[in-house]
This record gives structure tokens, C-alpha cells and sequence, in this order.
């Protein structure tokens, strides 16, 4: 990709304030969240299928209705204005492409429907299809191109607009994994080549980790947690944020529950084991899995059946070097131990909303 200086319009802050969005039934689908989004930072908002991400996106495009609550862009309330006139530019999860168009004219379509010039216009889809390493391939139709080809040309058309905020919709999900990996890198880069501020919606855990300054994790409609990825991984202010995150043990103690890292966990055989306590376990070896650099032991509490929805199943990393030198078997009877300081309290029922900042 080729330098590229920023837009002329500067990133903006958007601040959400007590949104809501209620359909005709159920529970609402975003239930009065409060989330203030620094300028110029990269959001992803993080969260399983159904929790509300990307119908806060589409409420922050003007896609979907607001039911109650404000969205403020830099402390302008857009909440009911029409798309074209809030400061954004929302990428799609199937990028939209017009199949009959060519890359340079899908850029250049909104500027036309808003009545620019075709020497103007163009000469400004050239630039942009230029700055995302696409301007060789302007000619070519949405069928003659990759899909990671496709993802640049949809950037470019968001960008044609200059928006204060991108808003992007599952961008990586069509892609194939070694694409997705690739992709998720540049669009880091262009973000902060850009300098604009970036809101992402993603079910991907990993995804997340890789491109945001700030995770907000959404569970039924609520913010769960917001933080950057090192604090959201290392301290998960709740149950279900340690458990959809991943690679922590939740364990129920006379305090409460606590979460421990899976790779901040030890075994030893079980005849060195010592009883139950704070930082004791007893299990029993129920899976193997060997990841390269590591191998994944799955584990079982005895005595407690694997269909409970408890906090029975356990794992635990172990180094591959560590695992040579002492495999374990299944069905091995072993003692897991942590460090007090290695365990920190869960929130057990799902949050209240909370007033948050990104």
C-alpha cells in the first residue's frame, strides 16, 4: 500500500447515551447502553450471535431505528438523521459491490448520485483506489477480483464520502483464514495511516484481539466489559466474558467464582495431590490435544457429570517440552494448582447497563 495522508475530515468521538432499540417482541435487542468511543481509536464490538453488536452498528449508520436514546457524533446528535448526512460510512460483511460496474466507478458511484463532476470524481476514486494498492486494477469488474481485491475496492468506496467514522460490519468473515489474516492487518494499518476512528463488529474473539484499542463485549443486549485486549483477556470482569473469551478455567469457591488462565495453571500427578482447597483441584485427564508450541489437556472434576452446565470442565496448557517430559494419559487421575495471585473474581449474573468508555 502506498503513503497516504489522512482525510480532510478529522475523527470523531461517538457517544451512545442510554440507547435502545425494542422490537415488536421479546427482550430488547439493545437495552439502554452507554459507551463513549475515543477519536481516532479502533472499537470492536465483540460478542456471540444474537447480543445486540450489529444492530448498535446499524442504529450508529442510521440503518436501524432508535427506540430510545441518543448517538452523538463529536457532541452532534444524529440520532435522527437521514444516512447520508451523519459523518459516516458503514463496509458491509458481503461488501455490496455493483457486479456490472467497474472497481473505479463502484468507488465513484456515490459521488455521482450526489451529482460530482465525472472528471472530478473520478480522478478522486483513482486517488483512493491508490492508497489501498488497487489503482492497476481499476478497470476490473467485482467477478474479476479476489475477495481480499474486493474488501479494498469496498474500503474505498466508504472512504470516497470522507467520513469522521467507518463502521464496519463482519468485514473478514467471507474471507479464508490465511485472508482473513492477511486483511485484518491492513485494515489495522489503514486505520492508523487514516487516522480515522474505525468501530468494527466481529463475533471473533481473535479478530478482536488483533485490530482493536478497545473491546466492548455485548451479552443480551448489555456491555459486559470495556477495556483494551490485554485487560479483557487477563482481568474478565464476569462469567460470561471468561468463558466466551476462552482460555480460562471458571471455578466455584466458598468466595464465589474465579477465574484462573488455563496457561497459569499447573498439573502434577495425582499421587503427589493434596486435598481440595483455594488453589487445589483434584481431575481426571478426559481429552489431548497437541497445538504445536503446546499441548491442551481437557479435564474433568470427579464425580461431576460432563452435561451439567457447571463449572466441572477444566483445561489446562502445558508446554510441549513439559509434556515430553511427562505425558499424560486419559483417564489419568492429576492435581491442578494455581497462585492466589493468578485468580481474580467473576460477576456471576450478567451486567446491569453500565456507562462505558472506549
Amino acid at each position: 500500500m502506498t503513503a497516504a495522508s489522512p482525510p480532510s475530515a478529522s475523527p470523531a468521538a461517538i457517544e451512545l447515551v442510554a440507547l435502545t432499540k425494542r422490537y415488536a417482541q421479546g427482550s430488547p435487542a439493545v437495552d439502554s447502553i452507554n459507551l463513549r468511543i475515543k477519536s481516532g481509536s479502533y472499537c470492536c464490538l465483540l460478542g456471540p450471535s444474537g447480543c445486540g453488536k450489529s444492530t448498535t452498528l446499524r442504529m450508529i449508520a442510521g440503518h436501524e431505528s432508535v427506540t430510545s436514546g441518543d448517538i452523538l457524533l463529536d457532541n452532534r446528535n444524529i440520532t435522527d438523521l437521514p444516512a447520508a448526512s451523519r459523518g459516516t460510512a458503514m463496509m458491509f460483511q458481503s461488501f455490496a459491490l455493483f457486479p456490472h460496474l467497474s472497481a473505479l466507478d463502484n468507488v465513484a458511484f456515490s459521488l455521482k448520485m450526489k451529482g460530482m463532476g465525472k472528471a472530478e470524481r473520478l480522478a478522486r476514486a483513482r486517488d483512493l483506489l491508490e492508497r489501498v494498492a488497487m489503482g492497476a486494477l481499476a478497470g476490473r469488474k467485482p467477478a474479476e477480483l479476489s475477495g481480499g481485491q474486493q474488501q479494498r475496492v469496498a474500503l474505498a468506496r466508504a472512504l470516497i464520502t470522507q467520513p469522521k467514522v467507518l463502521l464496519l460490519d463482519e468485514p473478514l468473515s467471507a474471507l479464508d483464514p490465511f485472508l482473513r489474516i492477511q486483511m485484518r492487518a491492513e485494515l489495522r494499518r489503514w486505520q492508523k495511516e487514516l487516522g480515522l476512528t474505525f468501530i468494527h463488529v466481529t463475533h471473533s474473539q481473535e479478530e478482536a484481539m488483533a485490530l482493536a484499542d478497545t473491546m466492548v463485549v455485548m451479552n443480551h443486549g448489555l456491555i459486559e466489559q470495556v477495556g483494551s485486549p490485554h485487560q479483557v483477556y487477563n482481568r474478565p470482569a464476569s462469567e460470561f466474558v471468561a468463558r466466551f473469551m476462552g482460555g480460562h478455567n471458571v471455578l466455584d469457591t466458598p468466595a464465589g467464582k474465579i477465574g484462573v488462565r488455563t496457561d497459569h495453571m499447573r498439573l502434577t500427578p495425582a499421587r503427589q495431590a493434596a486435598p481440595d482447597s483455594l488453589h487445589n483441584r483434584r481431575a481426571v485427564v478426559t481429552d489431548v490435544e497437541y497445538q504445536g508450541t503446546y499441548v491442551l489437556l481437557g479435564l474433568q472434576n470427579p464425580g461431576v457429570s460432563r452435561t451439567a452446565q457447571t463449572t466441572a470442565e477444566l483445561s489446562v496448557m502445558v508446554s510441549e517440552a513439559e509434556f515430553a517430559a511427562r505425558p499424560y494419559a486419559l483417564g489419568e487421575a492429576v492435581q491442578l494448582t494455581w497462585t492466589p495471585e493468578a485468580a481474580h473474581s467473576l460477576q456471576s449474573e450478567r451486567c446491569a447497563p453500565v456507562t462505558a468508555t472506549a
